[in-house]
């Protein structure tokens, strides 16, 4: 009979073996299987202007899997982020024609989206509403908001004269694009924050076991708020990314599914939807498979409503085997993830 591996033995392992087995190890095995595949069987995949496009829409993706990843760590979940990330670009675009100068209406949409999210976060902190309805509320609100009070068209324009900003999304550093610096900064930012850093602890111990969290003196809600007021932050930032690529911010993108594909990333990533645990590194995984994924039903030209199946099978997937991988119980609950 085969003896069990003992946790030690599986400690001494070697590294590519313990990956293998893991979560991760998985998610990174099929992203180099799916480039493989789509290289060989999808003529316009590898190639340079195709990986360009890749690599600057996932490094938005990433940085906005970034945020919710915070909130979900800490056991929240924000479905509010693209709302927030609409309405504050589009404003600030708008703040400008009216003839605000540029710089000072980016310095007001990043102040509304701030303000924003610490609306959110206190309303959960506070009046206790669970984190998906108080989102998921807050966001419709947020949008119809801007779009009654704000703006009217769903397209805004990156206001003319503003060639520095067009560098952002567009531009190039060392021949790496600036949207990928920019999510490397921020990827070395958060794994600072989250492992070296007292707020980064109590995000893992809120998530880990809320009531002990509590019990011990730690300050839950403003730590409550300033993780949604975070979260929307880094989606203003993705937003300013995302029109600064494309010369423009389209209002539709909150009927869009890119707050599924967020959730996609985090989830497939391995960030468990019941908190307590997680990485940056489970991060650019999630977003290097979802990536590439979502690239290739695009060259092969799937129908949207197919793509949109695709990801929600997958999306339904990864839930599962998370729940199945970090079951909650009472006796978890109190041992924790850490």
């Amino acid at each position: 009979m085969t003896q069990p591996v003992s946790a030690t033995e599986e400690v001494r392992q070697p590294f590519h073996l313990r990956l293998l087995r893991s979560q991760e190890g998985i998610v990174l095995a099929l992203a180099v299987l799916a480039f493989i595949v789509f290289s060989v069987l999808l003529p316009g995949f590898f190639n340079a202007g195709n990986l360009l496009v890749l690599v600057r829409s996932v490094s938005i993706l990433g940085i906005l899997a970034l945020g919710m990843a915070l909130v979900v760590i800490a056991r929240g979940i924000d479905v509010s982020m693209i709302a927030i990330l609409v309405v504050s670009v589009s404003w600030a675009f708008v703040i400008t024609r009216a003839g605000y100068p540029f710089e000072v209406a980016l310095l007001i949409g990043a102040a509304f989206a701030l303000v924003a999210g610490m609306l959110i976060g206190a309303l959960i902190a506070f009046g206790e509403v669970p984190p998906i309805f108080a989102t998921l509320a807050a966001g419709s609100v947020i949008y119809g908001t801007g779009r009654t009070f704000f703006f009217t068209l769903e397209m805004q324009n990156v206001p003319p004269d503003t060639d520095w900003f067009s560098l952002i999304g567009q531009g190039s550093v060392l021949g790496i694009p600036v949207t990928v610096v920019a999510f490397a900064v921020l990827c070395g930012l958060f794994q600072f924050v989250l492992r070296h850093t007292r707020f980064g602890w109590m995000v893992y111990a809120m998530g880990n076991n809320p009531n002990a969290a509590r019990v011990t003196g730690m300050p839950f809600r403003p730590m409550t708020v300033a993780q949604y007021a975070a979260s929307a932050f880094i989606a203003y930032l993705a937003g300013l990314i995302l029109a600064s690529s494309a010369a423009a911010i389209n209002a539709r993108l909150f009927n869009s599914t890119m707050i599924y594909d967020i959730l996609l990333v985090v989830v497939l990533g391995g960030i468990g939807l019941n908190g307590g645990h997680g990485s940056v590194r489970n991060v650019i995984l999630g977003t290097v498979f979802v990536g590439i994924l979502l690239n290739g039903m695009t060259i092969m030209n799937i129908d949207y409503t197919i793509q949109n199946l695709v990801k929600g099978v997958v999306l339904l997937l990864a839930i599962v085997v998370d729940s199945l991988i970090n079951p909650r119980d009472e006796q978890t609950s109190q041992q924790g993830d850490l």
